[in-house]
């Protein structure tokens, strides 16, 4: 009887060993999956009160959330790679530019996200850059583009059977209960996750964005002398800062208004310091308090500490590159949820 199951569980071994070798093989596509899952979620049951079946409910929800929310980040992810080139070429920090992004200093700008603006950037020219890389570079051209739609699908298969599957799987887990220390930990992560990858990322996101909208709108209303340097750069790490505790965000737009004023007193123009003032209150109001009042109490977690969170959205990307800003937090919250319900009652603790 021991040798059979001795059989049996080594052939499990081997299984999970191979399912997870493949994981790993497209662990970003994965993570992201799991980010989309829980940052839809609640979209998903909330379309059970109209009756739908939940195949149609998952691609509603994949359609009506994931697809634009991807679309629009990664046009804010461009948008800030042409910024960062311009402060870059302002404020120098290398000597040369690396040959493999050579090609990119000739972006000067995005087309509007619509047909009619990439008509009409193709019909001036401004995707001349982009074409004449594709053409000079046509293997990683193919590859660039197979990878990405490949990622896509992954993505797009993986968020669709989390969400119509997400209770069966997690009813399966469950049957290895044991003491209710299972059930504690998952409910506890679970919740937890949500809080921290739907939470705090969203709100980074969606200051980031209110950031970007506000600086660019000030800019559009207001004499150029006082306008706000790098303004989708300066909303970007706005929504980033709102992560640090107490300071937050201030460490970026009060810093901004200072360097805006300096040549204006310089000029001797005080008057126009008016504008850099209304700027402070317009950031304090829209950008610093009502998304913090509105959006803080849904959106955080309970048990992740915000200054772990915080180097783990630094350092995940860093170490692990891109999808390292959503694998990075489902790690450390699965560690500390761990850490918090189900070990001490596996060393022998009372359960509180």
């Amino acid at each position: 009887m021991n040798e059979k199951r001795a059989v049996v569980a080594a052939f499990g071994v081997a299984v999970a060993a191979i399912i997870g070798y493949l994981i790993s093989q497209f662990i970003a596509a994965f993570t992201i999956s799991v980010f989309l899952y829980y940052s839809s979620r609640n979209f998903y049951h909330k379309l059970d009160r109209f009756g739908m079946p939940k195949q149609l409910r998952a691609l509603s929800t994949i359609s009506v959330l994931v697809v634009p929310f991807l679309l629009l980040f990664s046009y804010t992810l461009v948008l800030l790679a042409v910024e960062i080139r311009s402060f870059v070429e302002t404020y120098p920090v290398v000597e040369s530019v690396p040959d493999d992004v050579a090609w990119f200093e000739g972006v000067d700008g995005l087309p509007e996200p619509t047909i009619d603006g990439i008509i009409n950037a193709y019909q001036a020219g401004q995707l001349d850059v982009f074409i004449g890389f594709a053409v000079d570079h046509a293997a990683f051209a193919t590859s660039l583009v197979s990878g990405l739609l490949l990622n896509t699908f992954i993505i797009a298969v993986v968020t669709y059977y989390l969400l119509i599957e997400g209770s069966t799987f997690r009813a399966w887990l469950l049957r290895f209960d044991d003491d209710d220390i299972v059930r504690e930990f998952f409910e506890a992560a679970d919740d937890e996750l949500e809080a921290v990858l739907f939470g705090n990322l969203l709100n980074v996101i969606v200051i980031s964005l209110i950031g970007v909208l506000v600086f660019m709108g000030y800019n559009a209303v207001v004499p150029t002398a006082v306008e706000v340097p790098y303004p989708v750069l300066s909303g970007a790490l706005t929504g980033v800062a709102s992560l640090i505790p107490v300071i937050g965000m201030k460490i970026v737009y009060v810093p901004l208004a200072i360097i805006a004023a300096v040549p204006v007193m310089l000029q001797g123009q005080t008057a126009l310091l008016l504008y850099l003032g209304g700027f402070l209150i317009v950031a304090a109001v829209l950008v610093d308090t009502i998304p913090d009042i509105v959006l803080r109490p849904y959106l955080s977690g309970n048990r992740t500490h915000v200054g772990l969170l915080m180097l783990a959205y630094i350092f995940g990307p860093v170490v692990l590159g891109f999808y390292g800003l959503f694998f990075a937090p489902i790690v450390l919250v699965i560690g500390l949820t761990f850490a918090d319900t189900a070990l001490p009652r596996l060393l022998g603790a009372d359960p509180v």
